[in-house]
């Protein structure tokens, strides 16, 4: 129940601030063009405060925090007194029209800016793109353990977030890639991966695991983190934080290396050899696994449990106020080119529609980001400040980039749009957003459900 509570707390606070600052850039140049403002609105529906400004602007927030708007004097919505008719919105050019319009989403692009911005200047923690094992696609371009990945095709790459994002975007696209890469000794390397071999896109999210790369951050120390009684190692003596350096004479860098090690060594009345470390003294004990038959397949057993997963991060993201400037606007390029690029994948039928979340997913991801600490956060939100930007700019009726296009029409014919078309444009941007949002809805519980 406290997770949910931290969902939704959080889904507030980020939509909360997104949606003002949106709604405050319509509301800013519709002001500075002469406009008269009725209602500031955040959320939708029943109104929880409600205030009427000096300039007579009523400053609303309401209980469905899931957008907001802002009303201006229009007459095509209700008559105008003459004297008020130089405010109303229909009255203004075409230029000024569109440019209160565009104002939500350049408001929002501001703002992605403004976040990294002040994400770089805070530090953000992350890790450095060092793998750790490799199999498959990854294992045939050469790729080794300890590598560290520079640049993919060209573009440097400072963490695993970059790498990740880079790497799935060419595995969606089935193209190769160019990386360079310094070996564990310090050499450089060149390599070609192709990732032409996919017959289904992979999820962003699972990207590198399908290419075969686990980045050694991730993978657990050969530490015990228990035994289990009466278990071959509890006989043999082992304790929880012992360090396993070799089975059978062969060393051991990682904990899923031990599983493999004792099926292929282990045998009747053949015990294995083991060299573990305690207390920084290494010792040596001989063990008989016991043959667990109780799978599909017959499995020998030490009775060991992994220990807990506590990755550190290793790399930090940290500039200047001035540094930072240039690297939050080279970041929101990088965004910006990977969101736009998902999303023309998406229309093309490159990329599954399940990638589409809605405010479940979302609350998920701003609780969590939030838990990470006050750079992840901002990273967050810098990220969805740029989603809703690009949401609200595509040529849909009732988005703001329906409205442009309308303005752009206007601007090219030298004469609005007729009333019917708008009503015809209306009707069909309201099927399209229902479905959208049916859709992302229904992704959200899906995810929800099969997690």
């Amino acid at each position: 129940m406290f997770q949910y509570a931290g969902w939704i707390w959080w889904l507030i606070v980020s939509l909360g601030i997104l949606v003002t600052f949106h709604e405050f850039g319509h509301y800013w140049v519709a002001r500075r063009c002469g406009v008269k403002v009725l209602r500031f609105s955040v959320g939708f529906g029943r109104p929880i405060f409600r205030r009427v400004g000096r300039d007579g602007t009523e400053y609303v927030i309401g209980w469905i925090p899931l957008g907001g708007y802002v009303r201006m004097l229009d007459e095509r919505e209700a008559d105008v007194p003459p004297v008020l008719l130089d405010q109303a919105f229909n009255r203004k050019s075409v230029y000024q029209r569109f440019a209160i319009v565009a104002a939500g989403p350049l408001f929002n692009l501001i703002l992605c800016v403004a976040f990294l911005w002040a994400m770089f200047v805070i530090g953000k923690a992350d890790f450095q793109p060092l793998v750790g094992q490799v199999q498959g696609v990854a294992a045939q371009a050469d790729l080794r353990p300890d590598d560290r990945i520079l640049a993919i095709d060209g573009e440097r790459m400072d963490t695993w977030t970059h790498a990740q994002i880079a790497l799935a975007t060419a595995a969606i696209d089935r193209r190769p890639v160019t990386l360079d890469v310094m070996r564990g000794n310090g050499d450089s390397a060149q390599l070609k991966m192709d990732l032409g071999g996919f017959t289904e896109a992979p999820a962003p999210g699972r990207a590198l695991r399908e290419i075969g790369i686990v980045p050694r951050q991730f993978l657990l120390d050969p530490v015990v983190g228990g035994v289990a009684p009466d278990s071959a190692a509890a006989q043999a003596g082992l304790r929880g934080g012992d360090r396993l350096v070799s089975i059978g004479g062969q060393s051991l860098r990682s904990w899923d290396q031990i599983g493999p090690q004792v099926q292929v060594q282990a045998g009747e009345n053949a015990p294995l050899l083991v060299l573990y470390e305690r207390d920084g003294q290494r010792h040596e004990a001989r063990i008989q696994p016991q043959l667990d038959s109780s799978g599909e397949q017959p499995r020998w057993l030490l009775g060991i449990s992994a220990p807990a997963m506590s990755a550190e991060h290793d790399a930090l993201l940290r500039f200047g106020p001035l540094q930072a400037l240039g690297a939050a606007f080279e970041e929101t390029g990088r965004l910006a080119s990977a969101t736009l690029g998902i999303i023309w994948r998406m229309v093309r039928g490159a990329v599954s529609l399940d990638n589409i979340n809605g405010p479940i997913t979302i609350a998920q991801y701003a609780n969590a980001s939030a838990q990470m600490g006050l750079a992840w956060f901002l990273s967050f939100l810098a990220m969805l400040s740029l989603s809703l930007c690009i949401m609200n700019l595509l040529p849909i009726p009732i988005l703001d980039g329906g409205h442009l296009l309308y303005y752009l029409i206007e601007m090219i014919k030298g004469s609005p749009v007729s009333e019917r078309t708008m009503i015809a444009g209306q009707f069909v941007g309201m099927v399209l957003l229902a479905g959208l949002m049916g859709l992302a809805f229904y992704n959200d519980i899906l995810h929800l459900v099969s997690s």
